[in-house]
């Protein structure tokens, strides 16, 4: 595999990130290897809710409805329970009781999805095989060195040439350290904590609640399948853990195994550049953040979606290189906003605040990006009282049915290209990842911005500045 031929990309790492990342590549032509140092996909269940951005990123790529099949043995447990025990435990009411504003119709074509990180992965990575990348696990990269014309892999098995390199490799990324990319953030914002994973059939137990997380005393309950598969969320330290998970469970369990213990810690850092050069991070390489509804997940594989159209598009002599400092100047700042949430919204042992959860305070639908590769022309706002998206340049275009079985969204019109929608008499610019590039009236303002854009020549901020931005690599 190593020296055979120059790729157009290699991403290192085979996680969700890394694997989304080279489906979005693929669907856009890109020539991609993947490799992974693991010789398998996680063995952990870890993140487990998929946001309605990320399960649209799913419906671009085909594959919705494979995830939502995965996604099966969860369908329903999307409610929280609490309790001194397991067994005493109650359904809560959703959110605290208060009213569900909008309808999740109103959102996306795609409602949230819960499905189990080791079982999500597996169905990527053969996915991302089938759409034509050159997928390797077990896979070491000791070294990347990029230069004025690509990046040299250095691996066990020898080199490989790439001339674009996504980083895509863990919150303690080797790649990162190489580079020597700092990050910025409190780092620890919370005591150690532990996932204790477990099996045990729990089904005759909670079969009346089905829940998503049950907080107890002592920590919190996650499900994984909903009957045999948990992990048991609790402050850090060596225990009896079989003992300690009975006692927390609060009835017999004949048939419980512990199969793993996971320490961490929950902690704020991002990255200071996403991109160096021709290499660039995505996913916790360049994020981390508390695990409060698997927001570094989700904000990961919107790293992905975004970065995979802006590639493909230099690589095939559309765009100017400056076109991938964008990456930075969108996904970066919005990164450290989800991360501030995650902590605002978490307990210092990783378990939600439930009154907080509500899905639409923190989904990506309503970041609007300070600026990128977008040209705002007007003063339009999104309001923030209410759900009422305007299609403002920079933020995902709004979600509305085009037809009345329902099948077609907006956000169908766009990806892999460019598309143009009329509403109410102005000219809508959708980039290929659904962000409104830009809107107004100018009947030639589609083809003439999004050529500008391309091209770089347009402030990286989306503002009505057109300051020149420089070419090549930063």
């Amino acid at each position: 595999m190593s020296g055979q031929r120059t790729r157009d990309v290699v991403v290192i790492g085979g996680g969700l990130v890394g694997l989304t990342t080279a489906l979005e590549l693929c669907r856009h032509g890109v020539d991609v290897l993947l490799v992974e140092k693991h010789a398998v996909t996680s063995p952990q269940p870890k993140a487990r809710r998929f946001g309605f951005r990320s399960m649209e990123v799913f419906r671009s790529l085909g594959l919705a409805g494979t995830v939502r099949d995965a996604a099966r043995d969860l369908a329903g447990h999307d409610r929280f329970a609490a309790g001194e025990t397991l067994a005493t435990s109650e359904l809560q009411p959703m959110w605290g009781g208060a009213p569900i504003e909008p309808s999740p119709e109103l959102v996306g074509p795609e409602p949230p999805s819960l499905v189990a990180q080791d079982v999500l992965e597996p169905v990527l990575a053969a996915a991302a095989a089938d759409a034509g990348a050159e997928v390797h696990f077990g896979f070491a990269v000791t070294g990347v060195a990029p230069d004025a014309h690509g990046v040299t892999v250095e691996t066990a098995e020898g080199p490989v040439r790439a001339r674009y390199v996504v980083a895509a490799d863990g919150a303690r990324s080797p790649v990162r350290e190489a580079l020597g990319v700092t990050r910025s953030g409190p780092g620890a914002v919370g005591a150690p904590a532990v996932n204790v994973y477990f099996r045990a059939d729990l089904a005759p137990l909670v079969a009346d609640r089905p829940f998503n997380l049950c907080t107890v005393a002592g920590g919190a309950f996650a499900s994984v399948d909903g009957r045999h598969r948990w992990v048991f969320m609790t402050s850090a330290g060596r225990q009896d853990w079989p003992a300690v998970l009975r006692s927390a469970i609060g009835a017999p369990v004949p048939d419980l195994e512990v199969l793993s213990v996971l320490d961490w810690c929950p902690e704020v850092r991002v990255a200071d550049r996403f991109r160096v050069g021709r290499v660039l991070l995505a996913g916790d390489a360049a994020h981390v953040m508390p695990p409060w509804a698997a927001a570094g997940a989700n904000t990961g594989i919107a790293d992905a979606h975004n970065l995979g159209w802006k590639l493909a598009a230099v690589l095939r002599g559309e765009a100017s290189d400056a076109l991938l400092d964008s990456y930075d100047a969108e996904r970066r700042p919005t990164a450290a906003f989800v991360a501030d949430q995650s902590v605002r919204r978490s307990s210092a042992r990783g378990v939600p605040d439930q009154e907080m959860a509500h899905p639409f305070v923190l989904s990506a639908e309503s970041i609007a990006y300070p600026e990128g590769a977008f040209v705002r022309d007007d003063d339009r706002e999104e309001p923030v009282t209410a759900f009422a998206p305007t299609g403002r340049a920079g933020v995902r275009v709004p979600h509305r049915w085009l037809d009345d079985a329902r099948t077609t969204s907006t956000l169908d019109l766009a990806g892999p290209g460019w598309a143009t929608d009329v509403d109410g008499g102005e000219r809508v610019l959708l980039r290929p990842d659904g962000v409104v590039a830009w809107r107004g009236a100018d009947p030639d303002g589609p083809e003439r911005h999004r050529r500008e854009l391309l091209a770089a020549r347009a402030l990286p901020g989306g503002s009505r500045d057109r300051r020149g931005c420089r070419d090549g690599d930063p």
